[in-house]
């Protein structure tokens, strides 16, 4: 795909639920659910209500431990991050919106361990594009997206809670 094509982009709530579907039945009943700031922890959000258990909701922010950090320095808009639990033994359910590189995500399973050591992760993802730099697979995907490196795929949050898709062009940094 060139960056002059825009794939068409699925409906970000309809794909929420074909995630949600995939997730039922396979998540562990007492699973963690922790949301990469801000999309992956609207999607936690989202989650830990419509997926049957007793889902405890955290959320990370990964800008400290970003490998980018020293090039690229602290982006705005840093938040703190929440983890209201014990992560000692833990299952959790990292839970990020787009998956492209793995950097991201690579920061977050950092940044958990800064807590505890967790019996296990699991990832989940609203949209897998592709385009992986480090070997990070997620086991529960909404949809699967091809789009150019040059692009983003952002997801945005409406007044009322409802979450869309949207592509924009890649300001020269390495997504998650």
């Amino acid at each position: 795909m060139t960056s002059n094509e825009t794939p068409e982009l699925p409906d970000a709530e309809a794909t929420l639920l074909a995630l949600v579907e995939r997730m039922r039945g396979a998540v562990a009943f007492d699973a963690a659910f922790v949301g990469i700031y801000s999309g992956g922890a609207w999607v936690a959000e989202r989650l830990a209500e419509l997926i049957p258990g007793n889902h405890s909701l955290g959320f990370i922010d990964v800008s400290y431990y970003r490998d980018d950090y020293a090039r690229t320095g602290l982006k705005g808009g840093a938040r703190r991050s929440e983890l209201k639990f014990d992560v000692d033994g833990a299952t959790i359910v990292l839970v990020d919106d787009v998956l492209f590189t793995g950097r991201s995500v690579r920061a977050a399973i950092n940044e958990l361990f800064d807590f505890g050591r967790p019996a296990c992760i699991e990832l989940a993802v609203l949209i897998d594009r592709g385009g992986r730099e480090l070997p990070i697979e997620a086991k529960y995907v909404g949809a699967r997206l091809s789009v150019a490196a040059d692009r983003s795929i952002v997801l945005s949050r409406h007044l009322d809670g409802r979450l869309e898709l949207s592509i924009e062009d890649e300001e020269g940094t390495s997504g998650g």
